[in-house]
């Protein structure tokens, strides 16, 4: 069972949803295993809430199954024995029962009802408008294929168009949540659990029983038998047609191929091709597209990399999927052994930079330094690459950070590098004020520590 953690946003949503005057219409999406029905569950506990979860069967199945559902919840003898041929009866049943306090009708799984039948969402929409709009009522269409509830229900051409109250995309947990996973676990290794769990629960709650990082994999990831041994065609295949295509894209991104160029090159592709693919990857959150956090127009800028959004799929497609043939022939000792030597430096390093980055918006809000930076994100041109730069344009202020995940303590060399290779960043190069930070998972040196104590533009972080 999963544990509900943190979520307060979205719990807050979902209340004043409730507490609203009259009907309110919400949609709850976000890829499988990320928490969606543990927040319901949360949500209506106390409440009179219909909890009914759609399947992949046909739509007289799916309604056969509401209507028992309907007929348990509104206490219907008549019901429970009638043959109902309509979604709309089973509606009206709900309304001409009264309830103590608005009844939640929570339809999960959504986009399989639109599945079954692509009218749907046309007759839920005759439903929401004749029946439910005007009543005290709540519901929730819940579903984890994103592009299917997007089509269906958000879309400026779907029917559901413009009848929500509001909508919830709900993401992967921040790294500040895992702590509460991993009680008495230091900061390094909840990295390491973050870098290959990326925020979701459920992935979480099968690492949480390992003692450490390595052991999780070999039990979890390595596992034929496992869930997550085969996770990405799983998540790849209920959302896109063509998964060999998609598939082939991750790869080439995790190896290293990250301008579209050079996708378009290892795959022997058109970019012109590659473009519709990678759009609906980002979509989807597995990848996305970073620019210089300078560049004045990112969406022209011709400076994009891509990188691989998702922890997991990182993961998975630079340790697992390559070896695969040996994980099959049942000598996953061999993976497991690349893996103990490589993942700190070929995966865990990067996403400490990404641990920083979150770190660096919560020291924004604590007013960590005199302003407030409105942009924050990498640098790169031809020669340099800085992990952190944030930006406050209207106070001419510039972070410059670099993220080190060694086992040793960070020097004051280090600094020295980013000072140097801040001068070359030509962002409001007249009257800009330079401020530095630096993230160490080990720590600093006591030289570096005194330099910082006597400079008010430097900060340290190891926490």
């Amino acid at each position: 069972m999963e544990r509900f953690i943190d979520r307060e946003l979205e719990m807050e949503t979902l209340q004043s949803e409730y507490t609203r005057k009259g009907s309110s219409l919400v949609i709850l999406y976000g890829r499988r295993r990320v928490g969606k029905t543990t927040l319901i569950s949360e949500f209506i506990k106390g409440k009179n809430a219909l909890f009914f979860l759609a399947s992949e069967e046909s739509e007289v199945q799916n309604r056969n199954a509401f209507k028992e559902k309907v007929a348990e919840f509104t206490d219907s003898d008549l019901l429970r024995s009638a043959d109902v041929k309509s979604w709309d009866a089973l509606f009206k049943a709900i309304m001409e029962t009264s309830f103590d306090g608005k009844p939640v009708i929570v339809l999960d799984e959504f986009q399989y009802l639109g599945k079954a039948n692509h009218a749907f969402p046309s007759i839920f929409q005759r439903i929401w408008e004749e029946i439910l709009k005007n009543r005290e009522v709540m519901v929730i269409l819940c579903g984890s294929l994103i592009s299917m509830m997007e089509s269906q229900t958000l879309a400026y051409n779907s029917p559901l168009y413009g009848r929500r109250t509001a909508q919830i995309r709900l993401k992967q947990l921040p790294f500040r949540c895992y702590h509460e996973f991993f009680p008495g676990k230091s900061r390094r290794d909840l990295i390491e659990m973050y870098a290959v769990t990326g925020g979701v629960p459920k992935y979480i709650e099968s690492f949480s029983e390992s003692k450490d990082i390595f052991s999780a994999i070999e039990k979890c990831v390595l596992n034929r038998s496992g869930y997550l041994y085969d996770e990405p065609h799983f998540l790849l295949q209920q959302e896109v047609g063509e998964v060999g295509s998609y598939f082939s894209i991750i790869k080439a991104v995790a190896a290293g191929n990250t301008k579209l160029s050079s996708i378009s090159s290892v795959l022997e592709i058109k970019a012109t091709s590659l473009t519709k693919y990678l759009k609906t990857l980002i979509d989807l959150d597995i990848l996305e597209r970073e620019v210089p956090v300078t560049e004045e127009h990112p969406e022209k800028s011709k400076k994009g990399l891509y990188k691989i959004k998702d922890n997991y799929l990182r993961f998975w497609f630079a340790f697992v999927y390559p070896d695969m043939s040996f994980i099959e022939s049942g000598q996953s000792r061999i993976v497991m052994n690349k893996i103990r030597k490589s993942l700190v430096r070929n995966h865990t390093a990067f996403v400490y930079e990404d641990v920083c980055r979150e770190r660096m918006w919560d020291l924004n809000g604590e007013g960590a330094w005199p302003f407030y930076f409105s942009r924050l994100g990498r640098y790169w041109d031809s020669r340099n690459e800085i992990d952190i730069v944030a930006l406050d344009p209207e106070g001419r202020n510039i972070i410059f950070g670099e993220c080190k995940y060694w086992q040793e303590p960070v020097s004051v060399s280090v600094l020295y590098n980013l000072e140097k290779k801040a001068k070359t960043v030509s962002w409001q190069q007249n009257g800009r004020k330079d401020w530095y930070v630096l993230f160490g998972a080990a720590g600093f040196t006591d030289d570096l520590t005194e330099l910082a104590q006597a400079r008010d533009d430097v900060l340290l972080f190891s926490e």
